[in-house]
Formats: structure tokens, C-alpha cells, sequence
């Protein structure tokens, strides 16, 4: 399965957090997954930590790289048309970090793993 780790997703695991849910842990350990973290979540934690949000996660703002060869994740970066199809996004939903990951799990054919339901409205294949 190829995978696409939201935002909190990724955090959650890399914190061992509780809040991952069970069947996303077992997914993301899998070594015969390969599992992509968005330029879009490298993007949306450096900008909360900047603002406050995030204070936690200066490591990884620091060397995000690092973190990502750490844990044998793919970094996915975001492409013209994955800009194209995330602003093209119809719907309520107006996060644009969720909207590019949203358009690149389409555009790649991954699954998104995401506790955020409101994907679904978009055709996402989600992993909770």
C-alpha cells in the first residue's frame, strides 16, 4: 500500500502519540508500505511552529530531511499540477494544506492517512 500521511498523522507518529489510531500505527510499521509525507505537512508544521502553535517541533523543523530518512519516509514533493488540482477542489472544505494533500492522494493514487472524515467527500481513499 502506498500511503500519505497527513499532517497530524505524521506527528502523532513520529510523538508515539495515542491519538494515532491502532489500524494507522499497524499501516505506517509495515515495512512493505511506503509511506510519503507532503512538502504541504513540512510546510504547514514550520508554519505553526513559527506562530506559536507547534512549539514542540523545532527538531523537526530543524532537519525535517533527517526525520524523514529517520523513519524511511518518502518526502513527496508538491508539482505544478498538484497546485492545479488542490486549487480546483470543489466544496466546503477550505484548509489548503488539507486541499493539497487531498489532490496530491489523487493525482499519486495514495492512500490518506487522516482521522479528518470531511476527506471523504472528495473521493480520497482514507486510512483511519
Amino acid at each position: 500500500m502506498r500511503l500519505l500521511l497527513d499532517t497530524h498523522a505524521f506527528l502523532w507518529w513520529l510523538a508515539g502519540d495515542e491519538a494515532l489510531s491502532p489500524i494507522a500505527r499497524a499501516a505506517i510499521a509495515d515495512e512493505s508500505n511506503d509511506v510519503f509525507v507532503s512538502a504541504a505537512s513540512a510546510w504547514e508544521i514550520a508554519t505553526k511552529h513559527r506562530i506559536g502553535k507547534l512549539p514542540a517541533v523545532a527538531a523537526i523543523v530543524a532537519d525535517i530531511d533527517a526525520v524523514l530518512r529517520d523513519q524511511s519516509f518518502v518526502g513527496l514533493p508538491i508539482g505544478v499540477r498538484h497546485g492545479q488540482a488542490g486549487g480546483a477542489l470543489p466544496g466546503p472544505h477550505r484548509d489548503p494544506f488539507d486541499r493539497m494533500l487531498i489532490a496530491q492522494a489523487l493525482a499519486e493514487d495514495l492512500t490518506l492517512v487522516s482521522n479528518e472524515a470531511i476527506f471523504d467527500v472528495y473521493g480520497v481513499r482514507r486510512l483511519w
